[in-house]
């Protein structure tokens, strides 16, 4: 996979920037009654230099798709961004992105195209989604034009959606990940993020199966169940 996008971009270096038509990137795929078994959908991280979308910038993307139940390997994607010009001194001890990697990194419209080719307009899924999704829209925003919203899901939000009595000390990625014994090679690596994601969220799906959610749009119906209970428990 990294081989093809490296040759992807490589095709790409002629092209001036400014000259790319976003009419023709993939259209974002609404919720509908299509299958989740039969439905390819997307996990993703990114690493940033901060927390404020307002002033601070994607530095890292790493994704890998979801299909017929089972996570592609094969089918990932995982990108430093080559932004020289940012200061990542307060958070280079978080995610280790250093100056020299944002140096060698992959152009930054070359690679956003690149993703949208291959997100091909799937469903997102992310932990705390409405993170990642202010940074990357934000970012596609800037650096494309590109407006087009997609259909995102918060896995924060799957996971107690069908473990709601699951004993956790946290409430976060961690948390989720030692309660079903998963591994975790690296934190706050956008890719291995992406991949003990994915892991939750095939496990959600494959609960979810079992509760007779079974399209995409029951999923997000579920998740929408989801926000007005927490919210309903505020009160």
């Amino acid at each position: 996979m990294l081989e093809y996008i490296r040759q992807w971009l490589a095709q790409r270096r002629g092209n001036r920037i400014g000259e790319h038509d976003t009419d023709n990137l993939p259209t974002p795929k609404p919720a509908s009654d299509k299958l989740l078994s039969r439905t390819r959908v997307i996990v993703l991280d990114l690493e940033t230099t901060g927390l404020n979308p307002a002033k601070d910038e994607v530095i890292a993307i790493g994704a890998v798709a979801i299909e017929g139940g089972a996570i592609h390997l094969k089918d990932q994607f995982d990108l430093i961004l080559r932004r020289p010009e940012l200061d990542i001194r307060e958070t280079v001890l978080i995610h280790g992105i250093g100056p020299e990697a944002l140096t060698q990194g992959h152009e930054t419209e070359d690679a956003l195209l690149h993703l949208l080719e291959w997100m091909n307009g799937d469903p997102i899924l992310a932990y705390h989604s409405a993170f990642d999704q202010k940074f990357l829209e934000k970012t596609l925003k800037k650096q494309l034009g590109y407006t087009l919203p997609h259909l995102w899901m918060d896995v924060a939000e799957l996971m107690p959606a069908f473990f709601p009595k699951a004993p956790l000390k946290g409430k976060g990625l961690d948390d989720w990940a030692d309660f079903f014994g998963l591994e975790v090679s690296e934190r706050h690596h956008a890719a291995a993020d992406a991949l003990v994601t994915a892991e939750l969220t095939l496990i959600a799906m494959n609960k979810a199966r079992k509760q007779n959610v079974k399209t995409v749009k029951d999923l997000t119906e579920k998740l929408h169940y989801q926000r007005r209970l927490q919210s309903m428990h505020r009160y």
